[in-house]
């Protein structure tokens, strides 16, 4: 192989912007001069390149191929090598036999759009459009794991939700206007290192540095303390996991009894408060959502509470909410009661006050979106109108043609038949991966493109190697970030890898629909054709707007943003009869006519405190928090040489308070097993009192890596969180993921340590 000479080349990830230069042995990576706070996880890619996990040519499943893969499927070696033409043959066969015999409501198009930052070569799209052009459509999924649960409530309350999370209040506002930042599930910074598109500037820490230092107060609130960076300075609040809308009900409780509410706000920009009213005071319940009510469930004092709410009617202050509180068991509520708080302090709409949902919980909040479009690749029209909420793919998988509700809606799960993965991992990131197991046994054919043998790829009938970003060329772009780029091929492709769009555009060919999915262009073409309607945008506007050759030699291009204006909610406030907000009311929905009528006993028609029905117990006393990791970006390149050097004795990190260490004889680096009653795994303990009592926390990524010996249900030997995890919805609203929060026990493991074989690829046979 002919590699490439070793020149600096700009690229970009969803961690950030950088170069990068290979030798064909070493691979250097320098972060974007500009950045203030690079995130570290771009030392991931200096192993990545050749490192044993990569797939290096297509493989197919022995059994898949003599007809009897399905019930079958395992992770031990079970592929055949097979060449290009052979594969790519009989994959269009399979996909045409499926076509014709169900169509294409039979088949789902998996994706989790995290697999590159480039525009064109973007996992996701890639693979939607090849099956809306070959299929006329597939079963698609909606919403996201991480903001399942607010993307649909939000609409309801407020309206949609970007214009709450991303075109609301910036960094800049809160550095000059915000005395007070409620920040419920905190603000860590691991996450605001991650954008869709990548990030040129990491403004986050040096924002709250600057703020903190004006004087802004900020309150983390959150079991963990390290939820907000110590440059915010911040006072840390560990209530109990599960109970921040009853610490919400308690502040809005003492506000309206304290007569420190905002009663002309409410009046005038808000719908539905006389309910909602009636149930704060307890008038429909007999019990008062006070702050000693709070006290016993929070754990927090009454009197604490109580001069909380005091010091947030005073001043500018903003109520954040996290995506952590909404990924777990009815988390719509604090979603909801969130904005309800902050509409009674009447100050939504006002410079760095009011309400932002996810301030924090990703690198796009609170900054300055461009004023012109990013480069998109079109995905054509689905014809199927099947679709699931992303996050129940394993009750689809399991019970075809039963009934779901979602969002007022009864509607039933499709019958699959092939499932067409390309980019992402559920192996990693769905629930209860024992489960998975089981759903991912039911459909004829599991068909996976990836970069490297992930447990999905290892679950796969067919597995087409694709190319890591770093062997490609693209456009690096975010909606949020005013820098394009020219994301150039740093090295050659390993092995057979392909890029995603060549191996489509190869399928399409065999099924007679080359020219609809390629358009006769091949991807430099395409890279021109996607950055045509950013020049043209810049163009009109008066920016600078070099053809795309010169776009290309310079590297990147600076795109304006629009102004720092609050969005539509600054708007509303200004003129709520001109500015109405897209709710049946116009309003702010704190009680919610549309909801009522879904007659959902697990999401009322106002927020309110539902305690979680699997709490912690005598079996199972532990809390434990499967938050995002703080090495890499979900699973992606957990073999990097960033997130190995985080792990201990090969295993995930586990953190837990010395309370709970204590009353279990366990010390730093012992190998522990968490475990409840849907599974099991090992991970190697941190003792913090970062941590509260009675609150553990395993990061979600390790690569699920079972332990041999065939038992139906194995434990992961590396620390994947999702083994004990809950596979159920938020409610029947939502349906969103419940994988923030579950309970176990753990003790320390006394057995054989058994290996971790979770990198290596399956041997051929």
């Amino acid at each position: 192989m002919n590699e490439r000479p070793a020149t600096w080349s700009p690229h970009s990830a969803h961690w950030g912007a950088f170069s990068a230069r290979w030798d064909g042995t070493t691979l250097d990576v320098t972060p974007y001069e500009h950045d203030p706070a690079p995130s570290p996880i771009l030392e991931n890619f200096t192993n990545a390149l050749r490192h044993k996990a990569r797939i290096l040519r297509p493989m197919v499943r022995k059994t898949w191929l003599e007809g009897k893969a399905r019930g079958t499927r395992d992770f031990e070696p079970d592929f055949v090598e097979r060449s290009w033409d052979e594969v790519t043959s009989l994959l269009a066969a399979e996909l045409a036999r499926v076509r014709n015999e169900y169509g294409g409501g039979a088949v789902f198009g998996g994706s989790y759009g995290w697999s590159s930052a480039g525009r064109l070569h973007h996992a996701q799209s890639q693979v939607h459009r090849f099956l809306n052009m070959a299929f006329g459509g597939y079963v698609r999924s909606v919403n996201t794991y991480s903001a399942g649960a607010s993307a649909v409530i939000l609409p309801h309350v407020m309206g949609g939700y970007e214009n709450h999370s991303r075109r609301n209040v910036t960094w800049d506002q809160i550095v000059e206007h915000t005395d007070n930042v409620l920040a419920f599930g905190g603000m860590a910074l691991k996450n605001t290192a991650v954008a869709s598109g990548g990030l040129s500037r990491h403004i986050e820490r040096d924002a709250m540095t600057r703020a903190a230092r004006r004087g802004t107060k900020f309150f983390c609130i959150s079991p963990l303390r390290d939820d907000l960076p110590d440059e915010a300075n911040a006072t840390w609040l560990p209530i109990k996991v599960g109970t921040d809308v009853a610490l919400m009900l308690a502040l809005a409780h003492t506000l309206l009894f304290e007569d420190l509410w905002d009663k002309a706000f409410v009046a005038g920009y808000c719908e539905g408060f006389g309910p909602f009213q009636l149930y704060l005071l307890g008038r429909d319940d007999g019990t008062p959502k006070d702050a000693a009510w709070a006290a016993g469930i929070t754990g927090m004092s009454a009197a604490a509470i109580v001069d909380l709410a005091r010091r947030i009617a005073r001043g500018r202050t903003l109520i954040a909410v996290s995506h952590s509180l909404q990924r777990a068991q009815y988390g719509e509520q604090p979603v909801w009661m969130g904005a309800v708080l902050a509409a009674m302090l009447g100050q939504i709409g006002l410079p760095g006050g009011g309400y932002n949902y996810a301030l924090g919980s990703l690198g796009h909040t609170g900054r300055r979106v461009n004023a012109v479009p990013i480069p998109t690749l079109p995905q054509g029209k689905n014809e199927v109108r099947d679709f699931i909420p992303v996050a129940r793919i394993s009750d689809m998988l399991l019970n075809p043609g039963q009934p779901f509700d979602y969002n007022g809606q009864s509607l039933r799960y499709a019958d699959i038949k092939l499932v067409y993965w390309a980019g992402g991992n559920p192996f990693h990131h769905h629930q209860d991966i024992n489960r998975l197991r089981r759903a991912f046994n039911m459909p004829q054919t599991v068909v996976v493109h990836e970069s490297a043998w992930t447990p999905t790829a290892k679950f796969a009938d067919i597995v087409l190697p694709a190319t890591m970003t770093l062997e490609r060329d693209d456009i690096g772009a975010c909606a949020t970030d005013p820098r394009l780029i020219a994301m150039r091929k740093v090295a050659d492709p390993i092995g057979e890898a392909r890029d995603d769009f060549d191996i489509f555009a190869d399928l399409s060919r065999k099924l007679g629909v080359e020219e609809a999915f390629t358009e006769g262009r091949n991807s430099r073409q395409w890279l021109a054709h996607l950055y045509e309607p950013t020049r043209r945008a810049l163009a009109e506007g008066g920016w600078d707007a070099p053809d795309f050759e010169e776009f290309w030699q310079r590297g990147e291009l600076i795109l304006p943003s629009d102004p720092d204006d609050g969005g539509s909610l600054r708007a509303f406030r200004d003129d709520p009869d001109r500015n109405r907000l897209p709710t049946p009311s116009g309003r702010i929905e704190i009680y919610s006519k549309t909801i009522a009528t879904f007659g959902y006993s697990d999401c009322p028609p106002h927020p309110a405190f539902l305690p979680s029905t699997e709490p912690a117990s005598q079996r199972h006393p532990l809390t434990l928090i499967a938050n995002q990791p703080s090495t890499r970006l979900h699973s992606q390149l957990d073999f990097g040489a960033y997130s190995q050097s985080k792990k201990i004795r090969q295993r995930e990190a586990v953190r837990l308070n010395p309370v709970d260490a204590g009353r279990r004889g366990i010390k730093d680096g012992d190998i522990v097993r968490l475990f409840n009653d849907r599974g099991a795994c090992l991970a190697a303990a941190i003792v913090s009192d970062d941590v509260m009592a009675g609150v553990i926390q395993l990061s979600t990524g390790a690569w699920y890596d079972p332990e041999p010996g065939g038992e139906p249900e194995p434990m992961c030997v590396h620390g994947n969180p999702n083994m004990l995890t809950r596979d159920i919805g938020t409610s029947r609203l939502a349906q969103g993921c419940c994988g923030q929060v579950t309970v176990v026990e753990c003790e320390k493991f006394p057995g054989n340590l058994p290996p971790v074989r979770a990198f290596d690829p399956p041997i051929p046979l």
